[in-house]
């Protein structure tokens, strides 16, 4: 509820502005607003509400007026404001807090203004004491006498202002909007001295001579012809230093002066060197212009009115007396609390850089015990004393802002309850100067964002400040430039401490791996061993063990991590404190949490997070920065993220939509493709996408070669994940893609521990009854097992998947499997059979568009014919296939021609001709060494070396 004088005079409501109806009624309003808190007779009623001789009914009318004013007021809701209008015998009383008028929170405003060390900060107050002027004081009532007095004495308190505005925007260097405020209020009022007086010198000061001249001239004009004076000396005293160019001086005679240089708060008016009279409060029969109702008292803010220094210390308003006790609002040091030495040095280390310090991190990591513990540690290095607030910023409900904790913070420096002011601008201001010359800490807990922690920050230099927060809170490192303190998890040990502070270290030390277990399973995270130790404490005859079966059981782990009955903010436990943090994200970053739910893998990037989201890559990577500022993903190397198995479990609590696997499915397959593409482009494609598959937002573009590897090497877990996953929801078409498709990688660490993953991929595209698919996973499975010499299995799939590619009519299929059975059975030696899948291989693809099966053949079928004493044979599949393409040619092809090289000059040096094969050999190292084939540089360095030998024998 707010009423208003300064404009019309009216009372708004939550509901909006109360009906007052009649003039008269307005009047009465404001004649018992004008004396708030005090008692009006009714025969001054009378004289406010009728401006010639009142009726003889004039109490009568009087009283309904105020019968209807109590009407709207219960209308209003006064009573939940402190608002009655009581009948005191033959007179009025309205009763209310001062702070619901506008009139006491203009006045507590403009006082305030006059404290402050800082032109900017009074600038501020003033300002905004101003915005609650909407119109000439008391419009819409009666002319009466009583009325006119109050109303003209609020507006030379309004002008009054105007000039202490203008003066405060000189002391900032702000010369034209100094300017701009005085002259729309020296043209209203062209025979106020002194607003000419301040516009002349903030002109000239803005470089506008001839206007500040023109103004006096004008000015002058209108005082003869007016009033048939000259003007007076303060107007003069302008005239002469712009005449003069005294526009950084600061005479008494021609200046703004700054009145805190005196020991003063309020600005002299300019040109006069009068002190500026300041509102002190609107009441009838308390002085000031008239003795009728609504006078306002104006009273000197000198060095003489006992507000004392520039500190403001005994004014009742400013800082508090210095026998006022240093506050402490510290809660109790944490119980329990270990370790964390390293931290506690690197708060230390920030403070002392800073003075502001973040402490960050994911909830339950225990910030706030942290920040407790460091700062009651600390606290003796600041005299002035301690504040805290917990701003509660992760609760369910909004939180504390500051303006509530400003007014706590102020009781607890000293100033009394009816000096706090209700402007939040002003407490700021209050707050600021109170701080400015004191040592102080001050410890803001729980902030949810920068802006409800920048105004509680403490002013002095030898002050300081550590906030905790689940976000990063980037905003105050970049406005005060402080000092992150990230805060991680516990180790094993650490975690092993505190499970044996609460529930007895022989109870540990007699299941130590079962404590290992326990912390393990907690993620380290202080909330959930303290929850895992009330569990045990509840429990004195399980062992660890016991409990550590339970939560290996991850569809019951959170529940068994929340305890009922706990105090404070995480009274529920891991899952509560999860909750809370999740419901202040963001929309973006919230739904882009609930989808992580489906990633199967440990980790994602802006790619996978896209797909997820349904959203551009640049989209996704905001949301993950915000679920990174809450401490929900860790972002463990550029671009990459991942969570902690708790958060990862709360998260699939929250069950992502039914099409997120599929979107990441798919988006995992058509990147696969695009980097087995890049990796070896002149390969067919094993596969193609589905026939409903969702493309993603984005597809990663590779650079090359090496950079589509690294991709495979980095999403190996994520695609092994997304596989199974896949498998356990049905999706057996994408399952067998993401394995096939990551055989480039493959190739290159064939003794990985590649094979369950490909016995995988057979089921899959078995039960998919597609026989092209099962005939490349059992081709690239059987050639997976030679290569760790598991023969007898691989030959078990080797002999399979020729048939399964012919039933499928895929010619290339059936040629790589039978290549690929043509090596397993070579391994124990050629045979006739091995050279007949070789020679049918080559007949499948000979003359067609698969090079590189076409190659894979040859390559082979040349090495079988040189082992089988066939050098000539040899030589000819060689230079057949080296004829196919160059031999810069890059991926495969280059591996491919580089075997093809050294077997040529193996062929020819068994040959009998030793001058030809050397520089293919020596070609044939140099290639091998350039596509990083292994294999080519030691079997072309084995054979220069028979060479040589040959050489020195004849």
């Amino acid at each position: 509820m707010e009423f208003r004088l300064l404009g019309t005079v009216s009372i708004t409501a939550e509901a909006g502005e109360l009906p007052l109806g009649p003039a008269k009624r307005r009047s009465v309003l404001a004649a018992l607003l004008l004396r708030a808190n005090s008692v009006v007779p009714v025969d001054r009623l009378i004289d406010t509400v009728w401006a010639e001789d009142p009726p003889a009914r004039a109490r009568t009318v009087v009283q309904g007026h105020v019968s209807r004013l109590r009407a709207l007021f219960e209308q209003g809701g006064a009573d939940d404001y402190g608002v009655e209008l009581a009948t005191r015998s033959q007179a009025y009383e309205l009763c209310m807090p001062d702070q619901l008028l506008d009139t006491h929170r203009f006045e507590e405003l403009v006082q305030l203004a006059g404290h402050q060390k800082h032109p900017a900060d009074a600038v501020l107050m003033l300002r905004e004491a101003l915005a609650l002027w909407r119109g000439p004081a008391l419009t819409g009532t009666v002319a009466s006498e009583p009325l006119l007095v109050a109303a003209q004495a609020l507006e030379e308190t309004r002008l009054v202002t105007v000039e202490q505005l203008a003066a405060a925007y000189g002391r900032l260097g702000e010369h034209t909007r100094a300017a701009a405020v005085l002259r729309a209020e020296a043209a209203a009022n062209p025979l106020r001295e002194s607003l000419t007086a301040a516009l002349m010198l903030s002109l000239y000061r803005a470089g506008h001579q001839s206007d500040a001249l023109d103004c006096y001239h004008r000015t002058r004009g209108l005082l003869a012809d007016e009033l048939g004076v000259d003007p007076g000396p303060a107007l003069r005293a302008a005239y002469e230093a712009v005449l003069r160019g005294l526009t950084t001086a600061t005479p008494q005679t021609a200046a703004v002066t700054d009145g805190s240089a005196r020991g003063e708060h309020s600005p002299r008016t300019a040109a006069t060197d009068e002190i500026t009279p300041s509102v002190a409060a609107v009441r009838d029969g308390e002085g000031g212009p008239g003795d009728g109702p609504g006078a306002v008292m104006v009273t000197s803010t000198g060095s003489g009115s006992g507000t004392g220094s520039g500190t403001g210390r005994g004014s009742g308003v400013g800082p508090a007396a210095p026998e006022w006790p240093a506050p402490d609002l510290l809660p109790r040091t944490p119980r329990g609390f270990l370790g964390r030495e390293r931290e506690l040095d690197e708060l230390d280390a920030a403070v002392d850089a800073a003075r502001v310090a973040i402490v960050t991190g994911p909830a339950g990591v225990g910030k706030t015990a942290l920040a407790l513990q460091w700062a009651h540690r600390r606290a003796p290095r600041f005299p002035d004393g301690v504040l805290y607030a917990d701003l509660r910023g992760f609760s369910p409900d909004e939180g504390l802002e500051a303006a509530d904790v400003l007014r706590e913070f102020l009781l607890a420096l000293g100033v009394p309850p009816r000096r706090v002011p209700e402007s939040p601008t002003a407490a700021a201001a209050l707050y600021r100067s109170l701080t400015e010359d004191r040592a102080l800490l001050v410890v803001l807990d729980n902030v949810r964002a920068a802006d409800r922690a920048g105004p509680l920050l403490p002013a002095g230099a030898r002050s300081a400040a550590v906030v905790t927060s689940r976000l990063r809170l980037g905003g105050l490192v970049v406005s005060e430039l402080a000092r992150p303190v990230p805060l991680g998890v516990l180790g094993v040990d650490e975690s092993a401490a505190l499970l044996s502070a609460a529930v007895g270290a022989d109870r540990v030390a007699a299941e130590p791996a079962a404590a290992r277990m326990l912390a393990s399973l907690c993620d380290g995270l202080p909330l959930a061993l303290r929850v895992t130790a009330a569990q045990l404490a509840a429990r004195p005859h399980w062992r660890l063990s016991d409990l550590a079966a339970e939560l290996a059981d991850e569809q019951r782990r959170l529940a068994l991590l929340s305890v009922d009955g706990c105090a404070g903010p995480d009274a529920q436990g891991v899952a509560a404190a999860l909750h809370l943090t999740v419901q202040g994200l963001p929309e973006e970053a919230a739904r882009l949490f609930r989808q992580i739910g489906a990633l199967p893998g440990p980790d994602l990037d802006r790619n996978a997070a896209a797909a997820l989201l349904e959203r551009p890559p640049a989209v996704a990577a905001e949301a993950l920065d915000r679920l990174c500022d809450a401490h929900l993903l860790r972002e463990y190397a550029p671009g990459r993220h991942t969570l902690h198995d708790l958060v990862r479990l709360y998260a699939r609590r929250l069950r992502p939509d039914d099409e997120a696997l599929l979107r990441l499915l798919d988006h995992y397959t058509c990147t696969a493709m695009a980097a087995t593409k890049t990796a070896e482009p002149d390969d067919l494609p094993c596969c193609t996408l589905p026939e409903d598959a969702r493309r993603p937002p984005a597809t990663p573009h590779f650079a090359g070669r090496d950079a589509a590897l690294l991709w495979y090497a980095a999403e190996r877990d994520n695609l092994a994940a997304a596989v199974a996953a896949a498998r356990a929801a049905g999706h057996h078409d994408r399952a067998w893609r993401l394995a096939l498709l990551q055989w480039p990688y493959m190739l290159w660490n064939s003794l990985d521990g590649w094979v369950p993953l490909l016995e995988a991929a057979v089921d899959s595209a078995a039960r998919e009854n597609d026989p092209d698919a099962e005939s490349r996973a059992r081709a690239l499975l059987g050639w997976l097992l030679t290569q760790e010499d598991r023969l007898p299995e691989a030959l078990v799939h080797l002999r399979l998947a020729p048939g399964l590619a012919a039933r499928a009519g895929e010619p290339s299929s059936e040629a790589t499997a039978l290549v690929n059975l043509a090596v397993a059975l070579d391994a124990s030696g050629v045979t006739e059979e091995s050279l007949a899948h070789t020679a049918r291989a080559l007949a499948l693809v000979e003359d067609g568009d698969d090079v590189i099966t076409e190659l894979l053949a040859l390559e082979h079928r040349a090495q079988q014919l040189l082992a089988a004493g066939d050098p000539a044979g040899a030589l000819a599949c060689a230079r057949r296939g080296l004829t196919l393409d160059g031999d810069t040619v890059n991926g495969l092809l280059g591996v491919r021609h580089s075997m093809l090289t050294a077997t040529m000059g193996a062929a020819l040096l068994d040959l009998g001709d030793p001058t030809a094969a050397e520089p293919a050999l020596t070609r044939a190292r140099e290639l091998g060494l350039s596509h990083g084939s292994k294999e080519t540089v030691q079997r072309a360095e084995s054979e220069l070396r028979r060479l040589r030998k040959t050489v020195r024998g004849t």
